[in-house]
């Protein structure tokens, strides 16, 4: 026997991270588009995946302090501007 659920979609939070972080994953974005790199630039520089990259400019992964550092340096930007 199948079991169904239905959800309402106004109970259901759209996403699980904060306003700030959106911000956060917003800016990150526009500083890799102003240095002139593509996600994949991006991800070789700091050693990751494109989908990395990808999912941290969708909001969709947290990113670690120290990663924003690392980002800052390559965007050439400074780390406030990320906060």
């Amino acid at each position: 026997m199948r079991r169904i659920v239905l959800l309402d979609k106004d109970k259901v939070k759209k996403s699980i991270y904060s306003k700030e972080h959106t911000k956060i994953a917003k800016k990150l974005k526009k500083a890799r588009l102003e240095a002139g790199l593509t996600q994949r630039q991006a991800a070789k520089k700091l050693k990751v995946s494109q989908s990395y990259i990808s999912k941290l400019e969708a909001g969709q992964r947290r990113i670690e302090l120290v990663q924003v550092k690392k980002l800052s340096k390559i965007y050439k930007q400074s780390l406030e501007y990320f906060i």
